[in-house]
């Protein structure tokens, strides 16, 4: 375990609760390929290991756009399954808003762009002091544990005591045929993409996790780590000015594009990394991990990798093949379902390691000790 002494004592951080929610609504494979063309509902099963996807907004298939769901007592926005998720976290962990010191969201479809404010809309709703930080952090897939890792050593300095972690993925708002079955040019001369891929694997959803300063010697994150590197793995290109200067019109530049051989050529060096720069102080660990949580960039990636890395498969968290990918809640999203059902239990010593890496390009892990 690393802990640190500084005028705050020797501190363990802990994680002290973790909350999910995923939309109701299952879009199946043939209801998305009616909606953006492009592949068949067989081909998506067998190359990425997919059969549905959730979203939050209610898909249409013959017009190709989403509209969002007509009751109004269920969540209809980012916002809202931030709020939610977090609600849950804070009541597994048995606190209130007011105890902690930081939210932080970290998504890449908000609902407002500027000025944190899905950060900060949750930060009011839930009831956080003033003097709590409210941020969002625009990421992807490997900014949860890049960001955690960044809580995880604030807690360690003293400078707070308690933070929420939010990841966030809401892509449904944003499927519109004449958007997605577009392409784009990742860099002059090669290959186009296809938009249509993301929105086949993309899916919505929140989780959050509760980490705090006050674990037992022994509890708590035993490692973190975090890097960065420059690969464009997605490419959205609207949203800010870039477009504007350049002159460039081209409706595929407002979606989510994968570059899925980039994605699949890298995952594993970037996986690799992460899990052996968690267990490079700790080895004798390595045999004694009970759970994983990685990025699930579509099921039958993860498994080749799993399968590649000599890990046990039936200790790898999946639900990608029934949410799709929902890019940086997957990870808190498994966690916290997983201690719903006692899969892992809080307090109770299970190690488990979560890591990820994702968009261009942040990685990071944690190894823990519920």
């Amino acid at each position: 375990m690393i802990q640190v002494t500084n005028a705050f004592g020797t501190r363990s951080v802990r994680v002290a609760g973790a909350g999910a929610y995923v939309p109701p609504h299952a879009v199946d494979n043939a209801s998305i390929t009616q909606a953006i063309p492009g592949w068949s509902a067989d081909w998506i099963s067998e190359k990425t290991q997919i059969r549905e996807r959730r979203f939050l907004w209610e898909l249409d298939p013959q017009t190709g756009v989403t509209t969002a769901p007509a009751d109004a007592g269920q969540p209809a926005c980012n916002t809202d399954m931030c709020e939610a998720a977090l609600r849950r976290a804070l009541d597994m962990a048995g606190m209130d808003a007011a105890e902690l010191d930081a939210v932080f969201v970290v998504t890449c479809t908000p609902d407002r762009v500027n000025f944190s404010y899905d950060a900060m809309e949750v930060h009011r709703r839930v009831g956080c002091r003033p003097d709590a930080y409210a941020l969002l952090i625009d990421d992807g897939c490997g900014g949860t544990p890049y960001v955690m890792d960044m809580v995880y050593k604030m807690i360690r300095s003293g400078a707070i005591n308690t933070a929420a972690v939010i990841g966030s993925a809401f892509t449904s708002a944003l499927v519109d045929r004449d958007v997605w079955t577009g392409d784009v040019e990742p860099s002059p001369g090669r290959k186009r993409l296809p938009a249509a891929f993301g929105a086949y694997v993309f899916g919505d959803g929140a989780g959050a996790v509760i980490l705090r300063g006050d674990g037992e010697p022994g509890q708590g994150i035993v490692s973190s780590m975090a890097g960065n590197d420059y690969l464009q793995l997605v490419i959205r290109r609207a949203g800010g000015v870039e477009n504007r200067v350049s002159g460039a019109v081209n409706p595929a530049d407002a979606a989510f594009v994968i570059d899925g051989q980039l994605v699949a050529r890298s995952y594993p060096t970037y996986m690799n990394a992460c899990i052996a720069g968690v267990l490079a102080e700790r080895p004798e660990l390595r045999d004694k991990v009970q759970r994983y949580y990685f990025h699930q960039p579509n099921k039958r990636l993860l498994y080749h990798y799993v399968k590649q890395a000599g890990l046990p498969a039936e200790r790898v968290a999946c639900n990608v093949d029934r949410y799709g990918n929902t890019s940086a809640a997957g990870m808190l999203i498994l966690l916290a379902e997983d201690l719903e059902q006692g899969v892992v239990r809080l307090g109770s010593g299970d190690l488990v390691l979560i890591a990820a890496v994702g968009a261009n390009v942040h990685y990071g892990a944690q190894l823990i000790r519920l």
